[in-house]
């Protein structure tokens, strides 16, 4: 049976502030900060853990391996020789941000009825731009049945794509045809727009959509300029459901307008910029929440503890589910760690709508699996790291000794 499975992307041992992303105002603010990697793991097992236990199907995938050797040999380097800078992008963590990990339509959504995966190149920072060689190869592992999934490359440079996180999609449940609401930018003026609309573009043709059921919106400058690096920052949507700021889209009233005549029963949770401002909005991370739908058929967001501290986007929250809305429940917890980085709870996780049995069991989390990482987390997963430390030869043996155990507590050797 097609469900909605949300993938959580693992910590890595090497989550660092080492303030690789222009235009992410948190990871710039942390820059230099000494993080926690483990106690960043297990808050995100935490939310998994949790959303399992709400009737949830859960996934996850593997952290990288870090440093990243090939990628410094493709730029005839080593980690014994290569410049600080080099060495910092070659060791991020940022492969735990699922949701830019790959774009998802459903097999309902496609022309062969199967369910269509391409992997974002994420090319516009250094940083990330390694990582979907790894990435591809763990979803054809977690996607290998090819009745039911295509697994693509990326789409080739430079039109960049930074997959789910600039990727919606509309419904009246998640197991039936859907509209796909493709995102791009193209101002933003100190920062760069991510999503290229050629990228979108080429996405939606390999996927196979009908055309008339795939629409492309450009997101706000405001959004960008303010911080807002990905749609997800400033609007979420799940089935018929469309939640977002104001100030999310430049042409919002067509969009809203075309998903009305083309998604029955389509709502719009639209929040005023007179009540939560933009600055307060991508500061506590209120639309990087998950928008699910719990096994009650009620919604929830799923939020970070950012949300609950910030005065207005609370008191706004709590009307929101006091009211007659389709969104009845606010459940919080403490991602503390990915949020000084500049990810959230959606950040984390790629949905995938698709039939469990059909993914490889090695990804879907059971509290058995769950137990299995945390254990691996607490015994190999650096309790701190500073920038400093980035540059010794100590944490990468250690970085490695982590990996290796956690492929193995998973059978997972095809990825050690």
């Amino acid at each position: 049976m097609l469900t909605e499975i949300n993938f959580d992307g693992i910590v890595g041992p090497s989550h660092n502030y080492g303030g690789l992303s222009l235009g992410n105002l948190a990871s710039a603010r942390n820059f230099g900060r000494t993080s926690a990697p483990r106690a960043a793991a297990l808050q995100g097992l935490a939310k998994m853990r949790a959303n399992l236990e709400r009737g949830l199907p859960q996934g996850f995938f593997l952290p990288q391996r870090r440093p990243d050797r090939t990628w410094l040999g493709q730029l005839g380097t080593a980690m014994e020789d290569a410049s600080s800078v080099l060495r910092a992008n070659a060791l991020s963590a940022s492969a735990m941000w699922a949701a830019n990990a790959a774009t998802v339509s459903p097999a309902v959504d496609t022309a062969d009825g199967r369910c269509h995966l391409t992997v974002a190149n994420l090319v516009t920072m250094p940083h990330r731009s390694h990582e979907w060689r790894d990435t591809l190869a763990q979803l054809r592992l977690a996607f290998a049945d090819p009745a039911h999934f295509a697994v693509h490359a990326p789409v080739p440079a430079p039109f960049g794509d930074e997959g789910a996180a600039n990727h919606m999609r509309l419904c009246s449940r998640h197991d039936e045809a859907g509209v796909e609401v493709f995102v791009y930018g193209e101002g933003g003026g100190p920062f760069p727009a991510r999503q290229h609309r050629q990228a979108s573009e080429a996405v939606a043709r390999i996927h196979g959509l009908d055309p008339v059921r795939a629409l492309f919106a450009r997101q706000s400058d405001e959004a960008i300029a303010a911080g807002a690096f990905h749609n997800d920052v400033v609007a979420v949507a799940n089935e018929r459901v469309l939640f977002a700021h104001e100030q999310a889209f430049a042409a919002k009233a067509e969009l809203f307008a075309a998903l009305t005549d083309a998604v029955p029963g389509f709502e719009l949770v639209e929040v005023p910029a007179a009540l939560v401002s933009l600055e307060d909005a991508i500061a506590s991370y209120l639309f990087n929440a998950q928008l699910v739908t719990l096994p009650s058929a009620e919604m929830a967001l799923v939020l970070p503890g950012e949300a609950r501290d910030n005065a207005a986007v609370w008191r706004y929250l709590e009307a929101l589910v006091a009211g007659n809305g389709p969104i009845r429940h606010l459940f919080v917890h403490d991602l503390r760690e990915s949020m000084a980085n500049g990810g959230g709870p959606a950040c984390l996780r790629l949905r995938v709508v698709a039939d469990p049995d059909t993914v490889d069991p090695r990804f879907i989390a059971t509290p058995a699996r769950l137990d299995a990482i945390e254990a691996v987390v607490r015994t190999y997963w650096p309790e701190t790291i500073a920038v400093a430390d980035l540059d010794d030869p100590d944490l990468w043996a250690r970085l490695d000794r982590a990996h290796a155990a956690l492929c193995a507590a998973l059978d997972l050797p095809e990825l050690g």
